[in-house]
């Protein structure tokens, strides 16, 4: 988890350099300092975010994956006592 997080947090920075880089301004103005830490703010809890995402839904999958493997071996328990149960016919 943490290591998702810090790479938002990174890409934060990167956004925020790229924005600059565009705008054509110097990267550490001291009037402009306060910024970073927005963007990496902003980065980091979109992470976090996702990190609960991934968290939710990797649970969601293994509970459907056990549901399903539940019902496939209920139906192969019905297959063997149905073809256990079915008189043989005899062919003379």
């Amino acid at each position: 988890m943490v290591s998702r997080v810090i790479f938002w947090t990174g890409f934060g920075f990167v956004v925020r350099f790229w924005q600059l880089g565009i705008e054509m301004r110097p990267f550490f103005n001291r009037k402009a300092l306060w910024a970073y830490p927005v963007f990496g703010g902003v980065g980091a809890s979109f992470g976090y975010w996702l990190q609960g995402v991934d968290e939710r839904q990797t649970k969601m999958l293994q509970e459907r994956k056990e549901a399903i493997l539940e019902k496939r071996a209920r139906r192969a328990e019905r297959a063997a006592s149905a073809a256990a149960a079915a008189p043989t016919e005899v062919v003379a």
